[in-house]
């Protein structure tokens, strides 16, 4: 079979390295395979260079495998296939050998789709501070998720069963499960100071020991009336519970770095005793006199300043909160509302916040309902909203958000206001609020507080947003290019202009040079024109992948160097094939090892299947930007398919302008 060459050359590859269980991660780029290596004595240089399909080697910050264009993809892909991890994602200790098919079973269309989108966006998001802080709070509360949907049902139960016992429903017989089933919640929410502060000291890299004992003095255990520790701030006594989860997150991330100073200048004798004791100690006094006051008058606030928002401005509020909620998931703002959501829950025993913002998926449930209607012929499209309009209804809104209405783009903003709405009647009504966080849509109903008229009014809230989501996109959010016939892999079965299909990539790919023919190459760039040789990377300089020229250059602009057909776009964008009208195949090169800055310096004009002629502009590269990170911005343009070449011309080293002649090819 044509895959196993591919597996082939993986497992060579290998053999080399030290086996899988030496890589820590691999990806690849336009040409190269790039493995980080564990243990560099286990590699063999020269063996690895020997391996069938390997154009050469480079050992750099990682190790290069040079294969070419077309290859590398399909190689690298092999060769995680075969640990079962995805590129870019850390190898186990110990890899174990599965086939292909092995870990592709079992995956629906929609859940492939919504991976893609999702993981596109995320490696598009640039990386700041406030990323960063959000990304640690989302990994503090995840692993609690199931204990606040657990606990907060059984809230939710022992609630409804008091205001029965209460109307006199039920009888007092009832009272020792309803007491059993609020200690069982209590058990969470009680002492969720401790288990918050555990967690957070193992993202921090902190002792979870040290991190709960901080967060449990929150608690101010040992303080009985009618002794009391001042709030320096207002001279008054300190209240056990200030600050709340707001103050276990600030304190325990400043006592990582106040324990990492003492690890580093204690010694190491008597570390385990000293580093601990003043840790406690400073931590102590620090959290209970300056953290407890500050953080309680900052959680205080901003459950106030909901609660007012929601007072006062009704269904206006509730229906911007709905509006806006799914464009805060894209940017990664929503895991900052958890704490919030958690503080609500203490001081009011729910969060009224969270039946607002669930709205905005029950939004994207009805333009997927709409979708599927206008765009019945659509089979790929339809199928993927089979495949996740289920999970949408019950809460988990991914699938839907990634996997449909995002790749569509205006369904996306119609779902949004869907989700106003719905906000807007939850806002209108009022007093609706969850016992607990976790899950969404219909799967929040038995955690709403208040009984079963609340719950019907979140019901209400949740047909609106359904009903907005619908009408908005039905009418207004439809793409046209949607509503194409076309089967479940995509593929277009109608159109209304074309009459002969336009060849395929692949078939372009693998269609034989036209014999004799004579292709003129001009400059991709304006700059300095100089040999191939003189670049700054063995895999070029020395001719690996084939032979060309090189420009650094003094403009932004990249263009074509010959009339062809577009192959393939690296996805960090700094490559591009180009399979010329002649049949000669070339690799545009933007810069040495720009792909470490995941396409931030670039932007493409052109995608793959689309026809351009010489000096056409491709698209640009902040020059600029690569040099501030340290890499060359140098255009590399190289003829791949060498054993096409009959003669290659040649050229004078000097300054050349974008789209002028540079040299001639001739196929055999």
């Amino acid at each position: 079979m044509a895959e196993d060459k591919y597996k082939i050359i993986g497992d060579g590859i290998y053999a080399q390295v030290g086996g899988p269980e030496n890589i820590a991660k691999l990806i690849h780029c336009m040409t190269r395979v790039r493995m980080t290596i564990k243990d560099d004595s286990q590699v063999d240089l020269e063996g690895l260079k020997k391996v069938p399909g390997v154009l050469g080697v480079a050992q750099e910050d990682t190790l290069q495998v040079i294969l070419g264009p077309g290859v590398v993809n399909k190689v690298a892909q092999s060769m995680v296939d075969e640990v079962g991890v995805d590129l870019g994602e850390p190898f186990p200790t110990q890899a174990t050998v599965a086939s292909t098919s092995d870990y592709q079973s079992g995956k629906a269309a929609v859940e492939a789709k919504a991976k893609q989108v999702h993981d596109a966006h995320k490696a598009s998001q640039k990386q700041t501070w406030w990323r960063a802080a959000l990304k640690h709070i989302s990994s503090i509360f995840i692993p609690l998720i199931p204990a606040f949907v657990g606990a907060g049902l059984i809230s939710g139960i022992a609630g409804v069963l008091s205001n029965l016992q209460a109307a006199g429903t039920i009888g007092a017989s009832w009272a020792t499960l309803i007491l059993t089933m609020k200690v069982i919640n209590g058990g969470l929410f009680t002492y969720l100071n401790i288990y918050v502060g555990i967690n957070a000291a193992r993202e921090f890299k902190a002792t979870p020991g040290l991190g709960g004992i901080i967060a449990g003095l929150i608690y101010l255990p040992g303080v009985v009336a009618p002794a009391a520790l001042p709030n320096i701030f207002t001279g008054k006594d300190l209240v056990a519970g200030s600050g709340g989860i707001i103050g276990v997150l600030f304190a325990v991330w400043i006592m990582s770095y106040v324990e990492r100073w003492f690890h580093n200048h204690i010694p190491d004798s008597v570390d385990i005793i000293f580093s601990p004791f003043f840790t406690l100690l400073i931590m102590g006094i620090f959290t209970i006199f300056l953290v407890m006051p500050a953080a309680g008058w900052v959680s205080n606030s901003l459950v106030g300043a909901i609660n007012w928002v929601l007072n006062v401005g009704g269904a206006f509020s509730g229906f911007v909160l709905g509006l806006v909620f799914l464009p805060m998931v894209m940017l990664g703002l929503h895991q900052i509302l958890t704490p919030i959501h958690l503080e609500m829950i203490k001081d009011l025993g729910m969060t009224p916040l969270l039946p607002i913002l669930a709205m905005a998926g029950a939004g994207q449930v009805g333009a997927a309902i709409a979708l599927w209607i206008r765009c019945r012929k659509n089979k790929q499209l339809t199928n993927m909203i089979k495949g996740a309009l289920p999970v949408g209804i019950l809460g988990v809104g991914e699938p839907l958000i990634y996997g449909v209405s995002l790749t569509l783009g205006r369904p996306f903003i119609t779902a949004c206001v869907g989700g106003g709405v719905g906000g807007a009647v939850i806002g209108a009504i009022g007093g609706i609020g969850a016992t607990s966080i976790g899950p969404s849509g219909v799967a929040l109903i038995p955690l709403i507080h208040g009984g079963f008229g609340n719950a019907m009014g979140y019901v209400f809230g949740l047909l609106a947003a359904y009903a907005g989501g619908f009408v908005a996109t039905y009418f207004f959010g439809v793409p046209k290019d949607a509503m194409l016939a076309k089967d479940e892999s995509g593929v277009l079965l109608e159109t209304a202009t074309a009459t002969v299909a336009a060849p395929s990539v692949d078939e372009i790919m693998t269609a034989a040079p036209t014999a004799g023919a004579k292709t003129a190459l001009v400059a991709t760039a304006s700059g300095d024109l100089q040999q191939i040789s003189a670049v700054h990377d063995n895999a070029f300089s020395q001719k690996m992948l084939g032979d060309g020229f090189a420009i650094e250059p003094t403009m932004e602009t990249v263009v074509s160097p010959v009339d062809g057909t577009i192959i393939s776009v690296a996805d960090t964008m700094h490559a591009i094939t180009i399979k010329a009208d002649s049949g000669l195949e070339l690799l545009i090169h933007l810069g040495i090892d720009t792909v470490e800055l995941k396409g931030e310096p670039f932007s493409m004009d052109v995608k793959a299947g689309k026809h351009v002629v010489a000096g056409q502009q491709l698209g640009l590269m902040d020059t600029q930007k690569i040099k501030a990170a340290g890499k060359d911005p140098v255009v590399i343009t190289v003829v791949t398919n060498m054993d096409a070449v009959a003669s290659f011309g040649t050229f004078a080293d000097g300054n050349i302008e974008e789209g002028k002649h540079v040299l001639d090819v001739v196929n055999k």
